[in-house]
């Protein structure tokens, strides 16, 4: 292996200052000498004097001689265009990059008519021809900014999980009004307790009509007067409920009141969350929307109530503290 070593130093020099038939000549006498395959030995003697990573086990190593730098190429899109875009993102509510780039040309044009947005015509021209992708790429710096995010509440009740059926999201009638998905949606802040305020919501998915209510906390008494509290402001009738497998939902309570009110209860598929889709869809569009990531905390002095907007397919939310 030194013998090789030694070899690959001697020869490198030579190959690299050699011309194209002048370096085969050179290649083949050294695959000849130390046995190595010849596109591995042409490896070998172009990065003498690096260390170059072949593989995890593999690394060719050499002492470093000068690297020149390469010149970077000019940002087609500089700061003025990103500036612009920024100002284009939040007015157009913060959408993504594909909904964003068919309206940008437009709403620039539209905004500076307005005077909302002021950018040279050279920014203007590359605002227009910008993709999809290069403004999700430019904009995710600050997309970062916003990225509070709750964790996930859901603890799976087990012990009636082979009494409650399964659902898939294309098992429901969605021709006739009354089947229900329902989740709740915390109010952590990002610090997971027991003494935080949850969002049940509810979405029927023939209609789309979205209800949600305020909850002292997940458990079961709270949940079930939630759904009790839907099911009195629905305009139609409660037929069917499906929910995932949190403990707040797969319980005796719940089940009970539903076997009572001859209303089917089913549930999700565990860790499917498309089997939920439609009320996943509202937990951001309506809850989220309205009420953010902020933590919400209820004390025994502080009365929590929720106001209601009601519209012709859906519900959308408030929340006031006294």
């Amino acid at each position: 292996m030194k013998e090789r070593k030694r070899l690959a130093e001697a020869t490198a020099g030579r190959y690299r200052k050699a011309g194209k038939k002048e370096k085969g000549v050179i290649l083949n006498e050294f695959v000849e000498l130390t046995g190595f395959a010849r596109s591995y030995g042409a490896l070998v003697l172009r990065n003498q004097g690096r260390v170059v990573t072949v593989n995890r086990k593999l690394r060719v190593r050499g002492d470093v001689g000068k690297k020149r730098p390469r010149p970077g190429r000019e940002p087609t899109y500089d700061e003025r265009v990103v500036k612009a875009l920024v100002r284009v993102w939040r007015i157009m509510d913060y959408i993504c990059g594909k909904r964003l780039a068919p309206v940008l040309g437009e709403i620039v044009e539209r905004l500076q008519r307005h005077n909302e947005l002021r950018c040279g015509a050279e920014t203007r021209k590359k605002l227009m021809r910008i993709s999809a992708a290069t403004i999700d790429r430019l904009l995710r710096p600050e997309r970062q900014k916003y990225q509070l995010r709750g964790r996930a509440h859901t603890r799976p009740g087990t012990l009636l999980k082979h009494q409650i059926p399964m659902r898939t999201f294309s098992e429901w009638d969605d021709e006739r009004p009354g089947f229900l998905e329902i989740d709740l949606v915390g109010h952590d802040g990002g610090v997971i307790d027991s003494h935080h305020a949850f969002t049940l919501n509810a979405v029927d998915i023939a209609s789309g009509w979205n209800c949600s209510t305020a909850l002292k906390n997940k458990a079961q008494v709270w949940t079930l007067q939630g759904v009790q509290k839907i099911k009195a402001k629905l305009p139609f009738p409660l037929l069917g409920l499906d929910s995932d497998n949190g403990s707040e939902f797969i319980n005796e309570t719940l089940q009970r009141f539903c076997a009572e009110h001859q209303i089917t209860f089913t549930r999700s598929r565990p860790y499917r969350k498309n089997d939920s889709c439609f009320v996943e869809q509202k937990n951001y569009s309506v809850v989220r929307r309205a009420v953010g990531y902020q933590r919400l905390i209820l004390s025994p002095s502080c009365a929590y109530s929720m106001s209601y907007t009601e519209c012709s397919t859906f519900t959308t939310t408030s929340f006031s503290r006294a």
